[in-house]
Formats: C-alpha cells, sequence, structure tokens
C-alpha cells in the first residue's frame, strides 16, 4: 500500500471520490452547476495540500514527469494520446448534439381541487373558502413577511431567488417547479387552492385525469395551518399578482 503515500494518487483518490459522493450519493441529484462548484473548491483544496511544501509537491509532479519524459513509459504516453482526443471529443459531441426531449408540458391547465382536505386529523374546507389571515387587515404585512421566510428556507431552492421556477435544484426535478411570475399559474387559482397543493404536494393530486405530475413533497408535516396561509401570502405579494376570486351566484 506504499503507492498511497504518493500526493498524486491522493489526489486521484479524493477527486474521484469527491464526484462520486456529489454525482451519486445525494438525493435528489444536485444539479450540475452545483457539482461544478463543489468539484471546483475541492480541485482547489488538493492543490493546496499538495503544494504545502517542496516533498509533497514532488512526490506529486514526479508521476506525471516520469510519464511525459521516461521512455519506459512511451506506450502509456502512446495511449493517453489517443484515448484524451477521443474522450474530449465525444464530450464535446455529447454537449453539443441534439438529444430526444420531451414535449413541452402544458402547466396552464390545473387540477380540479376537492371540496375539503384532512389536514392533521382536521378538515378544512377548499371550496368557497379565501385566505382568512387577509381578515387580519393590521397584521398583514407581518404575515406576508413570515410568508417570506418561509418561502426562503422551504421553498427557494425549487421555485428560485424571484419565485421563478429557476432555484438551484430545479434543473433535477421533471417536471420542473412551477414559475409564479408566469400568469397563467397563481394569478389562475384562488388561496385556498394553493393552499391544498403546497399541503398534499405532488402526492396529494387525484388519480383520475391523469397524468398530473409534480415533484413537490407534501408540506403538511412540516409547515402549519397557518405557515401556509403565510407563504400563500407572501406568493401574490412578491408577484404582485391577485388571487382568483370565487364566483357568487347572482
Amino acid at each position: 500500500m506504499s503507492f498511497l503515500r504518493s500526493r498524486f494518487v491522493q489526489a486521484v483518490v479524493i477527486l474521484v471520490g469527491a464526484f462520486v459522493v456529489l454525482r451519486f450519493g445525494i438525493r435528489p441529484p444536485a444539479p450540475w452547476s452545483v457539482i461544478q462548484i463543489y468539484m471546483a473548491v475541492v480541485v482547489l483544496a488538493v492543490l493546496i495540500y499538495v503544494s504545502s511544501d517542496t516533498d509533497s509537491w514532488r512526490s506529486f509532479v514526479d508521476p506525471i514527469r516520469a510519464t511525459l519524459v521516461d521512455p519506459g513509459r512511451r506506450p502509456v504516453r502512446l495511449v493517453l494520446a489517443v484515448l484524451l482526443p477521443i474522450l474530449l471529443g465525444y464530450y464535446a459531441y455529447t454537449q453539443a448534439a441534439a438529444g430526444p426531449e420531451a414535449p413541452a408540458e402544458l402547466r396552464a391547465v390545473h387540477p380540479a381541487p376537492p371540496s375539503s382536505i384532512q389536514f392533521r386529523s382536521k378538515e378544512i374546507n377548499i371550496s368557497g373558502v379565501d385566505n382568512p389571515l387577509r381578515k387580519d387587515a393590521a397584521n398583514v404585512k407581518k404575515h406576508v413577511a413570515a410568508g417570506g421566510e418561509i418561502y426562503v428556507r422551504n421553498c427557494m431552492y425549487c421555485h428560485g431567488d424571484n419565485l421563478d421556477g429557476h432555484g438551484r435544484f430545479a434543473a433535477a426535478l421533471n417536471p420542473p417547479p412551477a414559475n409564479f411570475e408566469d400568469p397563467g399559474t397563481i394569478a389562475m387559482l384562488q388561496e385556498s387552492y394553493l393552499f391544498w397543493r403546497i399541503a398534499k404536494g405532488g402526492p396529494g393530486l387525484p388519480r383520475e385525469s391523469t397524468p398530473w405530475s409534480s415533484a413537490m413533497p407534501a408540506w403538511e408535516d412540516r409547515l402549519t395551518e397557518e405557515q401556509i396561509w403565510q407563504v400563500t401570502l407572501y406568493l401574490y405579494d412578491a408577484t404582485g399578482q391577485e388571487p382568483r376570486r370565487w364566483e357568487t351566484a347572482h
């Protein structure tokens, strides 16, 4: 196991191990942009490690120099001379080639909500209900601020800083997170509809008239009833959208 003392071998093991953990050890999978950021940090840390002193740097560089100039390693150089261009060409091809893509998913059509839902053993009416926090006019701004904090802690990573569906993890989700800035999303919906969707998430979508699809988890076990109403208030306030009102009989 003496070869493990080589700084070059140690650097390779660290880099490969870090990539494997970032690529396959994180669930849900991290987007490539995030993996690239962390790998850049790992590469920088490895360079600092192998260049910490003269002996360490020599232990790192010697195998590379020997591969490039040692007459006994000419076969290795020939293999690298053939293999590296092939790998680089394949990478360039995969980045440039157009792959098959699923047709665009129409997100303007929303599944019909139930008339009521069970929320922590409590029945909550969905049909005909407005956000109860709007009745507390003196504290609406406080509720909006609280909803913003909830959004940053729980929702921003998928729906994005700007509520446009371009969060850090958005690229790893199929279908992508909803774009709340789009007038075809929350502006078409009543606030109680959002309460239902946030509370029940993708698992709570109705089975009839499928396929409905959503990668959002159910938040009813993590957020209270008031917190869901607060984040709903925040979504409309931050986007400048107005919730759809329930139609009244004339």
